[in-house]
């Protein structure tokens, strides 16, 4: 568990064989992955490793990553990385707002994804879905990340910002393209450029960021001058209230928009092209998939209400996000000296959390290299530790992101 460092109760840290003085550092910006594996398998539950001369600590047990971030959440914060990558593009988005402000939008924000809000969306999502294979024809040759890309783009475009046009072509879509390439840059890069510095690639980003900003602003302002009833994400954001009244700032509904638009469009288009991939190299589920949509559906468009009846769909599309994870690992950053299951932490030490390793522990998931959408059924889904999630859920509110 989670608790203060005490000098009776800690013990050292496993660790794997590194370099000297570089550590992993190569090998994580080669093959991180494997890397990751690695270290599961070789130190268990917690391990450690360096890049260069700063460690890391790797939690490789659920329920140990349920402990850093639900059960002491407070104790870390998301760390000087992650803020130096996206604040200078998100600001104080949801993603990356730290402590009572986080709380504050996270509590405006919530209302906008119950049940009965998503219910709305779902017409854009089929309605852009069918239009997407109306030029697809048998026999082709499709680059399925691309359409991916374009679908979820179309559907982020037209549900956050009422936007009918909305595609890499287009302004607004390009200028969100060329911020989320910058973003990945500087995720990946042990120096990246700063956005500020007068360097080509800065200069590219910024210029987007330009027209982020000038668009989205005349969106806003569009909405505030306006009598007419929009049910997109912005407008909803513009009517949230606080318990006293107040209302997001422009510069508040900036960050949030571009925020609820890097989540919903990268990261799922990549999921979905997972997806594809996996049906098409395993024929057995693909034709399973299919048999279930044709019995459900009959050729007919679908709605939100089919879901219920498509258990197979999303046992695919649960073992797709096991197998490929789009977010493969995620960091907190301890704001004190800590333990982690009796192991030390020290204050502003990393803890990274290895999604992609931690869904390949065969005593979780047997045989996880195997594409096998049924270990989701119904039957096989409950475990121990899914139940002793779900009775910490049920006096836990809020996940924090």
């Amino acid at each position: 568990m989670v608790a203060q460092i005490t000098a009776k109760t800690t013990k050292p840290v496993p660790g794997i064989r590194e370099l000297p003085l570089v550590g992993s550092l190569h090998t994580h910006n080669k093959d991180r992955l494997n890397l990751y594996l690695r270290i599961m398998r070789e130190c268990g539950d917690v391990g450690q490793f360096h890049y260069g001369p700063y460690s890391l600590i790797q939690i490789n047990a659920p329920e140990l990553v349920h402990r850093v971030l639900v059960e002491q959440a407070y104790d870390f914060d998301k760390g000087e990385v992650l803020h130096k990558a996206f604040g200078p593009i998100l600001g104080q988005g949801l993603f990356i707002s730290e402590g009572d402000f986080h709380r504050k939008q996270r509590k405006l924000i919530a209302p906008s994804f119950q049940p009965r809000q998503i219910v709305s969306y779902a017409d854009a999502m089929v309605n852009y879905g069918e239009q997407i294979q109306q030029d697809w024809r048998d026999g082709m040759t499709i680059a399925i990340n691309q359409e991916m890309t374009h679908l979820t783009m179309s559907i982020v475009g037209k549900v956050l910002f009422d936007a009918d046009v909305f595609t890499e072509a287009d302004e607004l879509g390009a200028a969100m393209t060329g911020i989320l390439t910058f973003v990945n840059y500087t995720l990946s890069s042990f120096f990246p450029v700063p956005l500020d510095w007068p360097v080509p690639r800065s200069r590219r980003a910024r210029r987007a960021l330009a027209v982020l900003d000038r668009r989205i602003q005349k969106m806003v302002e569009e909405r505030r001058s306006s009598s007419e009833e929009r049910d997109d994400f912005l407008s909803v954001l513009l009517k949230a209230r606080e318990e006293d009244g107040g209302a997001m700032n422009d510069k508040q509904l900036r960050d949030e928009s571009l925020t609820l638009f890097g989540a919903g469009h990268e990261t799922t288009a990549t999921a979905l092209t997972w997806a594809w991939y996996l049906l098409a190299t395993h024929p057995d589920s693909y034709q399973k998939l299919r048999q279930e949509v044709d019995m459900v559906l009959q050729g007919r468009t679908p709605t939100y209400a089919d879901l219920a009846h498509l258990p197979y769909s999303l046992q695919v599309f649960k073992e797709t996000l096991r197998m490929y994870p789009p977010a493969y690992a995620m960091t907190r950053v301890a704001l004190h000296d800590l333990e982690i299951a009796g192991y030390p932490v020290r204050k502003r030490q990393t803890v990274l959390i290895p999604i992609y390793a931690i869904h390949r522990r065969p005593d979780y998931y047997p045989a996880p290299e195997v594409f096998r959408p049924e270990r989701f059924a119904p039957e096989n889904e409950k475990g121990p530790f899914r139940e002793q999630v779900d009775r910490r859920r049920s006096h836990q509110r809020y996940w924090r992101l």
